[in-house]
């Protein structure tokens, strides 16, 4: 025997019972209203005679949230709409971003894989005039490689050691005036810090113009940057650790030294890499200090050297065409060189990492 309930009847004019199946655009929406807007972009600037496929883009975008805020209001409701618009908003903010760089880094690719061989890699341009093909980016490379590790040196311990203080110990006046002096820094242009190397280290003290003196000028431009992410991965190592380690009689320094710095390795070699990045492309200061040179130069101390943003302006500036497949290829390997040090700041983390324990 089988007992069945009907529902009440609803009277004329009554308020409907509320269901909670609320009705939903299909998942294939999105990608279907993203492509008629594209379709409908192209056919907009087709129509209106727009020869930039950068305005053909912005329409689509433009259509694409419009169409989806209205669709959304009619079948899902303001509440969702509003949360759809959301969405489409970061969706194409996202491309807006993510389309250009894949631009630049297909154009690169395209010019300068012409050229890129062993031998470009491993010759300078010692003997070879701008106007032929031929010779190398290699004594730039020796440049670079030497300049960002000396600014690395010199920036990265006193930096960490910097924001260990600021998160540590830092209180009162001394702490305020290093954070703001580490904001001011943040902002210092690099043809300030080149000019400011020149004239102490090349006009005060008659030092001559070296791979070193552009070292000096990078690390004032790494500087900020390393106490600035160290700082923050140290303020999020949990206070508990901390309470735990010094209740066990542990002295501060080494709490520091064991607990808080593995702790926060990661993110402050993470940190640490992009200073690097920072300062790898550029030019300015190795214009004013470095000098520039045809030539290798393996002693970064004395006399002048390349690198490959200077290198890449060199070439660049020559104007023929010879000269822009070398500046195409010397762009490459400076990409190659930042996504190479990204690669190994991930290795580095990984491997430092606290290890989460058994259960």
């Amino acid at each position: 025997m089988s007992v069945t309930m009907d529902k009440p009847p609803v009277a004329d004019g009554a308020p409907r019972p509320y269901t909670l199946h609320q009705p939903r655009l299909p998942r294939w929406t999105p990608p279907a209203l993203a492509l008629g807007a594209v379709a409908v972009a192209v056919g907009i600037g087709l129509g209106a005679g727009l020869g930039s496929r950068i305005q053909w883009g912005l329409i689509a975008g433009l259509l694409f949230v419009i169409g989806m805020y209205a669709l959304a209001t009619r079948v899902e409701g303001r509440r969702q709409a509003k949360d759809r618009l959301a969405t489409s908003l970061v969706w194409v903010c996202f491309l807006c971003a993510v389309v250009p760089l894949i631009s630049l880094v297909w154009e690169t690719v395209a010019r300068g894989i012409k050229v890129l061989d062993g031998d470009f890699l491993t010759h300078s341009m010692s003997g070879v005039l701008t106007i032929q093909p031929g010779g190398g980016v290699y004594h730039a490379i020796i440049g670079t490689l030497e300049q960002v590790g000396i600014a690395t040196a010199i920036s990265a311990p006193i930096g960490l050691l910097t924001a260990i203080y600021l998160v540590e110990y830092g209180r009162g006046r001394l702490a305020k005036a290093v954070t703001f002096f580490v904001d001011v820094m943040t902002g210092i242009p690099s043809i300030v810090a080149g000019l400011f190397i020149l004239s102490f280290w090349i006009i005060m003290l008659d030092f001559g113009y070296s791979g070193f003196a552009g070292s000096m000028a990078l690390s004032i431009l790494m500087m900020p940057v390393v106490v600035r992410s160290t700082e923050e991965m140290l303020k999020l190592v949990p206070n508990e650790l901390r309470e735990a380690s010094l209740a066990l009689g542990v002295p501060k320094w080494r709490t520091i030294l064991k607990v808080v710095l593995p702790t926060a390795i990661g993110g402050i070699a993470t940190g640490v890499m992009l200073a690097v990045a920072r300062i790898a492309g550029e030019t300015a200061p190795i214009v004013l200090l470095v000098f520039g040179s045809q030539v290798i130069n393996n002693n970064p101390f004395d006399g002048a050297q390349s690198s490959l943003p200077y290198y890449i302006y060199e070439q660049w500036a020559a104007g023929n065409e010879a000269s822009y497949d070398r500046a195409w290829a010397a762009a490459l390997v400076l990409i190659a060189f930042v996504m190479i040090l990204n690669l190994v700041a991930r290795g580095i983390a990984r491997w430092k990492a606290p290890k989460a324990g058994r259960g």
